[in-house]
């Protein structure tokens, strides 16, 4: 099978997620999403890169919620989970502001890599799943501005206590490499492995949530 080559348009997925940026990623193709969180934590996985442990963390998503729903309606199982990068140490998600404030310290005037990583399960073939990274370079930061974007709370939900995508976007100098992996999904290669396994993404939006 070549690349490019549809089989059949894929109008759903199932999102083993809560993310709403990875939500709105989906929803930007066209596709209506049933979002099913899996309630997998996110452990500490001692001995594991941050780009292993981005890719551990989604195999570990979708397995909860393939156990939970298996395979409804012959509808592709998506997961996927973005780890941020700070000199070889992975920073998740903050416990509190304080914990916020620390990591964007730490980031401030630094480059770092995120990691995100996805698996998708589609019935009657083997799983596939990716791994992207995109090099990120913040500005130097005045604790004020830090402290003031932290009380925004946009800061506790996300790995490394930013979303680009936000408010945060004032604190990132440039990056080198793909704006989507940063937000948390890399939709292109998303998209290409869709397309290897024979599906092609609907010609108009879809208003179905």
């Amino acid at each position: 099978m070549g690349v490019f080559t549809s089989r059949r348009t894929l109008a759903a997925v199932i999102l083993a997620s809560e993310s709403p940026r990875r939500l709105q990623l989906l929803r930007s193709l066209g596709l209506t999403v049933e979002v099913a969180p899996s309630g997998y934590d996110e452990p500490p996985t001692p001995g594991l890169r941050p780009a292993q442990l981005a890719r551990n963390h989604a195999r570990k998503k979708l397995k909860v919620v393939l156990g939970r729903y298996g395979h409804a309606h012959d509808v592709p199982v998506v997961a996927a989970d973005t780890v941020v990068d700070l000199d070889g140490a992975a920073l998740g998600k903050p416990r509190d502001p304080a914990e916020a404030v620390e990591m964007l310290k730490r980031l401030s005037g630094r480059q770092h890599f995120v990691h995100s990583a996805f698996v998708l399960a589609v019935p009657g073939e083997p799983v596939t799943e990716d791994c992207v990274t995109t090099r990120v370079r913040f500005y130097p930061l005045e604790r004020n501005e830090i402290e003031e974007y932290v009380a925004t709370g946009e800061a506790l939900d996300k790995a490394g206590a930013y979303g680009i995508q936000g408010r945060a976007a004032a604190l990132v100098e440039g990056i080198d490499g793909d704006f989507y992996t940063v937000m948390g999904l890399p939709l292109g290669r998303f998209v290409r492995a869709l397309r290897r396994l024979g599906f092609a993404l609907p010609k108009t939006n879809s208003t179905a949530g």
